[in-house]
C-alpha cells in the first residue's frame, strides 16, 4: 500500500505527537482570526498572490502524491502533515472570505474563521521545509511551498513570526552592519588576516581576501558564517580564485557581507528590503558578477530578487559551484586526482539542486579528486531535504532531528559515506546535528573546503 492510500486511513494510525515547538514575536491571542484576514486583505490588496490563489482554488487536491513525496508527512504519517491538506487550508479562507466566485464560496463554507483555526495555522504552516519535493509529482503543478511562503508571510504581518527569524532580520536590517550575526567590519577585517595568515600555512601561496575593492568583476557575497563557524569553506573559495587567477578581480564587500536573506523565509517586504540593500552595494562596488557562496536559499532569493528589484541592467548571479566548475573543466584549477581517498557522497541543497538546477557540476567536481564517490538514493530532484528549514533553529532541534530529518539521517547511514559534502550553511548545521544526533559514523563537509585539500600548486 503506497503513502497516499495511507493516507485515507491514516486517522486510524497513531500520529507522531510532536507539535513544533518555538516561541513567537506575538502570540496569537483573542481576536487573531480578524487580525489574519485583515492581513491577508492587505497582502491581495497589494499583491499578485490572487492570480495563484484563483487557479489553485479550482484544483481540487485529493490525489495523494504529495504526501508520498513529503518526509514530514512519512515519519508521521499525520493527513494535516500533508502538502494538500495545508495548502487546503488556506485555500479555504481565501474562498470563504476573498474569493468573488459564489459557488466555490458557498461550497467551502464551514462557519466564520475562529481564533483556534490561527493557532493551529501557524503551527501546520512552519512544520513544512518548503523543499518543493512534492511539487515534483503535483499532477496539477501546484507549488505548496510557495502557498507555505503566502501563509508565513500573512502570519509576518500579524507579528507571528518565530523569534530566532525575527531576531536575525533585526540585527541584518537594524544592527547597523546588514548582517544576521551584526558582525562588525573591523571584526571581519580580523577574521579575514587570520584566514590569509593559515592559508599561507597551509598551500604556500599568498592567497588575499580583499575587501571593499571597486571596479572588480566579481563581487563575492559568502554567508556572514563563514566568518565565524565555516572558515574553512571561506579559504576554500579564496584559494580557487587564486587558483583560477582572480586574485586581482574579485572582493568581498565592506558593507553587505552577508548573503543570508531571512526575510525570503517569511515576508515579501523583508526579503525585498534586503535584496535592494545588496542591489546598491553592487552599483557602488561596480562589480558585473554576484557570486553567492555555500548558501542555498542565498543563492535562490539573489536569483529572484535582483532581477526583481536591482532593474533591467541587474548583475548575473552565480552561485560559487558554477565558477569553480568553470575552473575545473578550463583547466584553470588543477585539482590532484588522489586528493581524497575516503568515500565521499554529496547531498543536493534544496536551493541549490532542485529549486536552482545545479546538479551535475559539484558532481563532475567532486570526482575530479574523490577517488571513491558513492551517490545518496535517492538524489538529485529526488534528494531527500536535509530537514532544517527555515534557518534551522534551535528550539525546533527535537522536530528536526527526529521528524523532518530523520529520513536524511537514513538516507545518510545507508550510503555508507565517510564524508557527505554539503555547499550550503543551513544543511551544514542540521546535517552536523543529525550525525550527532543519530550517531552517523562519518564526516560533513563544504565543496570548497574538500577543493582546498586537492588544488595543485604550480
Amino acid at each position: 500500500m503506497s503513502d497516499s492510500q495511507e493516507q485515507g486511513s491514516a486517522s486510524q494510525e497513531p500520529a507522531v505527537p510532536n507539535p513544533l515547538p518555538f516561541s513567537v514575536e506575538t502570540p496569537c491571542g483573542p481576536g487573531c482570526a480578524e487580525k489574519f484576514l485583515d492581513a491577508f486583505r492587505a497582502i491581495l490588496k497589494h499583491s499578485n498572490y490572487a492570480a495563484m490563489l484563483d487557479q489553485y482554488a479550482r484544483v481540487d487536491m485529493r490525489c495523494g502524491h504529495c504526501a508520498d513525496m513529503c518526509q514530514i508527512y512519512k515519519t508521521t504519517k499525520d493527513p494535516k502533515d500533508s502538502p494538500c491538506y495545508r495548502t487546503q487550508v488556506l485555500l479555504n479562507i481565501y474562498r470563504n472570505y476573498f474569493m468573488l466566485d459564489a459557488g466555490k464560496k458557498s461550497a467551502c463554507k464551514k462557519g466564520p474563521l475562529q481564533d483556534r483555526d490561527i493557532i493551529e495555522f501557524v503551527d501546520s504552516y512552519y512544520r513544512c521545509t518548503t523543499c518543493r519535493r512534492c511539487t515534483q509529482e503535483c499532477p496539477a503543478g501546484i507549488d505548496h511551498a510557495l502557498v507555505t511562503h503566502l501563509g508565513r508571510y500573512i502570519l509576518s504581518e500579524m507579528g507571528v513570526i518565530p523569534k530566532p527569524l525575527q531576531a536575525a532580520v533585526r540585527n541584518q536590517i537594524e544592527g547597523g552592519h546588514n548582517n544576521i550575526m551584526n558582525m562588525s567590519l573591523p571584526a571581519l577585517q580580523d577574521t579575514v588576516e587570520f584566514l590569509e595568515e593559515d592559508l599561507q600555512d597551509l598551500t604556500g601561496q599568498e592567497i588575499r581576501i580583499p575587501i571593499g575593492k571597486r571596479g572588480v568583476d566579481y563581487i563575492f557575497y559568502p554567508p556572514v558564517s563563514d566568518f565565524m563557524s565555516e572558515a574553512e569553506t571561506l579559504m576554500g573559495h579564496a584559494a580557487v580564485f587564486h587558483a583560477m587567477g582572480l586574485g586581482d578581480n574579485w572582493t568581498i564587500s565592506d558593507q553587505v557581507y552577508d548573503s543570508k536573506n531571512y526575510g525570503y523565509y517569511y515576508s515579501d517586504w523583508i526579503f525585498e528590503r534586503v535584496m535592494k540593500t545588496m542591489a546598491e552595494d553592487i552599483k557602488r562596488l561596480g562589480g558585473k558578477f554576484i557570486v553567492i557562496g555555500e548558501c542555498g536559499h542565498a543563492t535562490k532569493a539573489s536569483k529572484i530578487g535582483m532581477a526583481s528589484w536591482h532593474g533591467p541592467k541587474a548583475p548575473h548571479v552565480l552561485n560559487s559551484i558554477e565558477l569553480l566548475y568553470d575552473g575545473v573543466v578550463s583547466g584553470k584549477l588543477k585539482l590532484n586526482p588522489d586528493a581524497v581517498t575516503e568515500k565521499v557522497t554529496y547531498h543536493d541543497p534544496c536551493n541549490i539542486g532542485r529549486n536552482y538546477g545545479l546538479f551535475d557540476e559539484p558532481r563532475y567536481i567532486l570526482k575530479q579528486f574523490c577517488r571513491n564517490f558513492v551517490e545518496l538514493k535517492p538524489n538529485r530532484a529526488m534528494n531527500w531535504c536535509c530537514g532544517g528549514g527555515p534557518s534551522s533553529m534551535d528550539d525546533t532541534k527535537e522536530f528536526r532531528m527526529d521528524i523532518s530529518g530523520k529520513l536524511k539521517a537514513e538516507q545518510l547511514k545507508n550510503s555508507g559515506a565517510d564524508i557527505v559534502v554539503s555547499p550550503c550553511a543551513n544543511c551544514k548545521k542540521q546535517i552536523s546535528e543529525l550525525i550527532a544526533h543519530h550517531g552517523l559514523n562519518m564526516q560533513r563537509s563544504g565543496l570548497h573546503d574538500l577543493v582546498l585539500k586537492a588544488i595543485v600548486w604550480d
